[in-house]
């Protein structure tokens, strides 16, 4: 999933709040795409607390994520580190694991 800047005003709007990280997660393999956000360091009782709604918004508006999929639950995460000043994204996946293979006698009554 290609990473995109972070808005300049939200940039500045986190920090002040004491923001150090946003994570994004999305998620999706059912035709629906899911977001849920992290704001490290938020107070959410303060004054800054329309942030996250703010910053979902933003992010509908830069990213589509249609979670399109065969029920096979995969996402991406995607952290904006306001401290180091750095963009990690890292993908996910649920997969099938077969176990031992069991054979026997065909019978028939």
């Amino acid at each position: 999933m290609q990473v995109e800047p972070l808005n300049k005003e939200l940039f500045d709007r986190a920090k002040e709040a004491g923001v150090t990280k946003i994570v994004l997660h999305f998620s999706g393999g059912s035709d629906e795409g899911f977001l849920d956000i992290e704001l490290t360091g938020l107070d959410y009782s303060s004054e800054h607390k329309s942030l996250w709604g703010d910053v979902e918004n933003w992010v509908w508006d830069v990213y589509s994520y249609s979670g399109a999929g065969d029920g096979t639950s995969y996402g991406d995460d995607i952290t904006y580190d306001l401290v180091a000043g750095k963009m990690h994204t890292q993908e996910w996946c649920h997969v099938i694991e077969h176990g031992d293979l069991h054979n026997d006698t065909l019978e028939t009554r």
